[in-house]
């Protein structure tokens, strides 16, 4: 009996071991479980529409998906500088909502309206509310002689025309090359803390189709309806030495309309700054640039490149007509008489 007791003691040890190691591997192995099902409930509800969300939220995870291969061959997408050029066909504006309108971000828009421009308003903010960043809050900037003119359209909230009154002047030209100062001028004194983007149309035009937060970017260009399928020597840049706007033959990227512009209110500032600068150091040496505030802003985005370019659908002429890559007009100057309308 005695010669047994080594041996069923050493049995009872080795049991006791084996029992503490399978309590101890079931405690792990449930913890790795109970880990492990956490994790995937997670994933689920990641990945799910969440019932209780906003129609917002929903909206944001159901978009076409995107494809590495384009919808469109007839147009460029991207400039040799990587900046995006927005056609029709090439963003998604539910999933841009999807991103921009949570920021809660304002656009202020500025608008010419001198002399008998003033009669464009009308149909320049109706047609912008059916069309123009439709869903965000806008500040629209009228620049007037005659604000007891500006009609009053009704705007939906968040919307607001604000009258800025400036004098008026015998030269169309002269209405054009004030038009940097002014608008580096209501950044710097009233728009700061107030907007996160600008635009800046020309108000003798008119919404065709949605024009959104793809037109969004840090500092925005826009294609020329006029010279866009033309080379570069073909453009009227001015080409005097002697101005500040002047781009020799052999240089430019594209022919930038000054009728649309924009972009974050900093870069926006510099820019315009810029070219009334440049302008009036040209007025001191007696130049005035072939088509004044254009041709420096032309100068301008040559040598500081746009973040981000608007194709021609988003500056057109009703004149213009048709046009087999312009899938889609959003914004067009309309037909009129400009010795008419035009001071001089």
């Amino acid at each position: 009996m005695r010669g047994q007791l080594p041996n069923k003691w050493f049995y009872n040890l080795w049991l006791s071991v084996v029992l503490i190691l399978l309590v101890m591997y079931a405690c792990f192995f449930s913890e790795h479980l109970s880990r492990m099902f956490e994790k995937e409930a997670d994933t689920k509800a990641a990945c799910s529409p969440n019932t209780n969300s906003s129609v917002d939220d929903k909206a944001r995870l159901l978009y076409e998906q995107p494809k590495i291969i384009p919808h469109r061959t007839d147009v460029v997408f991207a400039s040799p500088w990587l900046a995006p050029i927005v056609w029709q066909s090439s963003f998604n504006s539910i999933l841009l909502d999807g991103i921009y309108k949570p920021m809660n971000i304002t656009i202020a828009t500025t608008v010419f309206a001198l002399g008998k421009y003033v009669r464009f308003l009308k149909d320049f903010l109706g047609t912008a509310e059916i069309h123009y960043m439709v869903g965000y809050k806008v500040d629209f900037y009228i620049f007037t002689d005659s604000p007891g003119d500006v009609p009053n359209v009704t705007l939906a909230e968040g919307r607001r025309v604000k009258v800025m009154k400036v004098p008026s002047s015998n030269r169309w030209q002269d209405i054009s090359a004030r038009r940097m100062e002014m608008i580096q001028l209501l950044i710097e004194n009233t728009i700061r803390g107030q907007a996160d983007y600008i635009f800046c149309l020309d108000v003798d035009s008119k919404f065709y189709a949605h024009f959104g937060v793809e037109a969004l970017g840090r500092l925005v260009a826009t294609i020329h309806p006029n010279y866009w399928f033309l080379g570069r020597d073909q453009y009227t840049y001015e080409r005097r030495p002697e101005s500040r706007a002047y781009i020799p033959l052999g240089e430019g990227d594209f022919y930038y309309g000054g009728a649309v512009f924009g972009g974050l209110l900093e870069d926006v500032r510099a820019m315009t700054k810029t070219c009334s600068q440049n302008f009036e150091a040209d007025t001191a040496n007696g130049i005035e640039a072939a088509w004044q505030e254009e041709s420096h802003l032309n100068r301008y985005f040559l040598y500081n490149k746009p973040s981000k370019l608007l194709s021609p659908e988003y500056l057109w002429m009703d004149v213009a007509g048709w046009n087999k890559e312009i899938k889609l007009v959003r914004f067009s100057g309309v037909e009129k008489n400009y010795a008419e309308i035009r001071p001089n």
